[in-house]
């Protein structure tokens, strides 16, 4: 069977289509699970029986990593219409037999032909790069023939292409790869109705690439939103290893005898791990925005569990750590910093003419990086923490307050003296340190509670 990769370019755009009312929604509900998670079909248009259907909604809640319910909730829903790969989530359900890997380390692979896209050497260098992220933490290596029949023969076509599984023009299906084997195993087809590009302006051949080999080369899915197997595609710069996907090759195919020093990317922090720590909150238009690592959370009041997304999907040139973010809601935008720069969101938009220096702002040069920002819509003023020590910033002039910066031990009474990120709602400062979360009280100058810092994801 196929493994076919379905991509999306912009973060919450649909692979299905996306139906309105309850029973539209039950009807794509069903559709999805039968496709991924085995559930079956109902017979003669009558109702899947309701104990298999939520049965499997738990299944994939429990995949993806969602609150377990077993009730076709917000979150549920919101998933099923991500662009994704076409394989089958759960094990018993995996058109991959377990552990199918090549019977040797030496793979053969042959270009057939070439998409016009880009340069004959754009795709040979991509298709090279692709196979040489799998060599670094493994033995195998890659040998390109010319002719003849090759382990994994890779090709462009539209449409019916010859494998008798076409593609279905611009969008939705974009590659698919087949695994290790005699004949069509291994072999990888990318959709020449796509766009092909050499960065994130359209369909990044590299990554499709290095996606779909690790399928060729007997990988399945993850369910680690950061690991490169993820059934859902991202543009992001950088290795594109996790340890999870390097764990996964290197229980088929062991570690790399020679190995290249390679830094793999983390794994999908877990929002209710209780050592986890934040690395800034802002608002944005109603939502909350938690940035950890190179993710963010999306938490909105009309949704139950909150959205885990890579900083890159939805922002391809913020770098994948944000050090602070502040929401000013009179300009309507989020301003977020990382080291001595920052940019500045209208929406979702990039706003032009970012980044900018931090200095900008009025810090002195001494100040490498923001730890924490939150602005004070009762004041006009915006809170800067950096290190032991705050800034005052009005809004309205655009200046540093006279007088800072002043001691964060001092003048918030009860805090530690360094903050990771900060939020204010109604009278209240949120300051998050570490695995702590502290209410404090911005009239009564007084720390009220103390909560686990993940208490706002639910956990």
């Amino acid at each position: 069977m196929i493994v076919v990769l379905l991509l999306a370019l912009l973060p919450h755009s649909g692979a299905l289509p996306v139906p309105s009312g309850e029973h539209n929604q039950r009807l794509l509900a069903e559709k999805y699970l039968q496709r991924f998670y085995g559930l079956p079909a109902g017979l003669q248009g009558r109702q899947t029986p309701s104990g298999t259907f939520e049965t499997k909604i738990r299944e994939m809640q429990q995949f993806f990593k969602l609150k377990v319910t077993g009730n076709l909730d917000e979150n549920t829903l919101e998933l099923m219409k991500e662009a994704r790969c076409g394989v089958p989530d759960i094990g018993e359900y995996n058109h991959f037999p377990r552990d199918l890997k090549w019977p040797n380390n030496n793979v053969t692979f042959r270009i057939l032909n070439y998409t016009p896209d880009l340069k004959k050497a754009d795709v040979d260098r991509a298709i090279r790069n692709a196979l040489n992220v799998w060599t670094d933490v493994t033995p195998l290596t890659f040998k390109k023939l010319h002719s003849g029949i090759a382990d994994i023969m890779i090709s462009f076509g539209s449409r019916e292409h010859g494998d008798y599984n076409p593609f279905d023009g611009p969008d939705g299906l974009l590659a698919h790869a087949y695994p290790p084997g005699q004949g069509i195993g291994g072999d990888t087809h990318f959709d020449e109705d796509e766009h092909w590009t050499k960065d994130s302006s359209a369909y990044n051949l590299y990554i499709v690439a290095a996606h779909e080999l690790g399928h060729a080369l007997g990988m399945s899915h993850s369910s680690d939103a950061g690991a490169l197997m993820y059934p859902v595609y991202s543009y992001a710069q950088g290795y594109p290893l996790a340890e999870d996907d390097i764990e996964g090759i290197q229980a088929l195919y062991g570690p790399n005898p020679n190995p290249r020093k390679v830094k793999p990317k983390p794994d999908a922090p877990n929002k209710c791990d209780p050592m986890l720590t934040f690395d800034a909150v802002t608002e944005l238009r109603g939502e909350t925005i938690i940035f950890k690592d190179r993710f963010y959370w999306r938490l909105h009041p009309q949704m139950p569990e909150p959205e885990q997304t890579l900083i890159k999907s939805t922002w391809p040139t913020i770098p994948n750590k944000v050090d602070a973010a502040y929401e000013n809601p009179e300009k309507d935008q989020v301003m977020i910093f990382s080291g001595i720069r920052m940019w500045a969101l209208n929406g979702y938009n990039l706003v032009d003419g970012y980044p900018k220096y931090i200095h900008k702002l009025g810090f002195p040069k001494t100040v490498r990086k923001v730890d924490a920002a939150v602005h004070i819509g009762d004041t006009g003023k915006t809170l800067f923490f950096s290190d032991e020590e705050y800034w005052s910033f009005d809004e309205m002039s655009g200046t540093m307050d006279v007088g800072y910066p002043r001691s964060i031990e001092d003048d918030f009474p009860g805090m530690d003296d360094e903050i990771d990120a900060a939020a204010y709602h109604y009278g209240y400062l949120y300051f998050f340190h570490e695995q702590m979360q502290y209410e404090y009280s911005y009239n009564a100058r007084k720390v009220v509670r103390i909560m686990r810092t993940n208490s706002i994801l639910n956990c």
